[in-house]
């Protein structure tokens, strides 16, 4: 499995959606697995990205699905980042 960081903003409507039903937080998890990756690990944080997220995926197409997916509701901008272990990385570069 693959490891990818998804760093996510908000919109407005967002912002009031989370207001409104502040668990749909853990509903969009539960929308993140059954469209095939795993969220590991969340945090929300200040600044210029509302939440920063690390998923599991099986490949890069599914993570792909996931943030067009979540991106698509209109209540949130995902940028998704490739991540590799620093062992990956330099194991990669032997």
């Amino acid at each position: 499995m693959a490891t990818y960081i998804l760093l996510s903003t908000l919109s407005p409507q967002g912002v009031q959606t989370l207001k409104s039903n502040p668990d749909r937080l853990r509903e969009v998890n539960k929308d993140v697995e059954e469209l095939g990756a795993q969220v590991l690990h969340q945090w929300a944080t200040l600044g210029e990205w509302d939440f920063v997220s690390v998923v599991e995926a099986p490949d890069l197409a599914t993570v792909a699905r996931v943030s067009v997916s979540l991106g698509a509701r209109g209540s949130t901008k995902i940028e998704t980042l490739p991540a590799l272990t620093i062992d990956e990385l330099l194991a990669a570069l032997e």
